[in-house]
Order: C-alpha cells, then structure tokens, then sequence
C-alpha cells in the first residue's frame, strides 16, 4: 500500500516518465536475454540525442534519469540489475544530450570468486551504478560511448 501511495504522490509527468522507463528496462532484460550484450549495446549505441539537449534544472537531469532508473528497477528486474540499468540510463542520458559511458568492472568476492558490475559516468559522475567508495573496488575492464553519426 505503501508503494502506491507514493506513486499516487508523483505528478502525472513523473508517473509516465516511470512508466516508460519501467517498459524501457522491460525491453533491456528481454534483449539481453535473446540477443546477448554485443548485439543489443551495438543496436543501442547508435541513439542520437533527441532535438531537446541537457541541461540543468530540466525535469530529465541526470539525476532525475537516475532516480527513474532506480526506481522503475526496483519493480521490474531481478536481483541482478546493474546492467540493465546502465544500459538504460546510457540510454536515456545519451538521448538526451548527456555525455555518458558505460563501464563494466570486476572484483573478487568474499570466497574468491569473480563479481561483475556495470555502471554509467556522465561528466565524470557516477550517475547509476553505485557510489565512487563502492565502485573503487572493481578493476575496470571496459569503458563504452554510444557511437557519434
């Protein structure tokens, strides 16, 4: 009841602007799964930003783009969304005239095994993914930017 109350809480803009994030991510989680990272960040990687260019104090900052990211997130991935959720967000920042990268990192866990992480810079920013503290762990492997055309 809680969660709905707070969706009730939104105003209709942000509602939609979750809406279609939540579908967004949908759509991340499924092209991942049947057509693999390579193919899906190479279809992805040639969005262009739209005719509305960032900037601040918009209503789809970086920050807000984060906020949606997360949130819609919570309902719609598994336990293991960082990276359909820096696909995304790579995404929408790039679409709208944000800078951004896409980073993949690795570390060991607590048993030695090896843990994967992505997440998404934008001027030098961690925009989704964690906090700088927590992603100091990882050893960058790989740094993506959306094709320029």
């Amino acid at each position: 009841m809680t969660r709905l109350r707070k969706l009730a809480g939104l105003s209709s803009v942000e509602r939609l602007w979750l809406i279609k994030v939540a579908l967004l991510l949908g759509m991340i989680r499924l092209g991942l799964r049947l057509l693999g990272f390579r193919t899906l960040w190479r279809l992805l990687s040639h969005a262009r930003p739209t005719s509305v260019g960032g900037g601040a104090g918009r209503s789809d900052s970086a920050e807000r783009i984060a906020w949606a990211v997360a949130v819609a997130g919570r309902y719609v991935l598994d336990d293991k969304p960082c990276l359909a959720q820096a696909l995304a967000a790579h995404l929408l920042l790039v679409r709208r005239g944000f800078p951004a990268q896409l980073r993949v990192g690795v570390a060991r866990g607590e048993r030695g095994q090896v843990e994967a992480h992505a997440w998404v810079e934008s001027d030098h920013r961690v925009v989704v993914g964690g906090s700088v503290t927590e992603l100091a762990r990882y050893t960058p492997l790989l740094a993506l930017e959306a094709v320029a055309e």
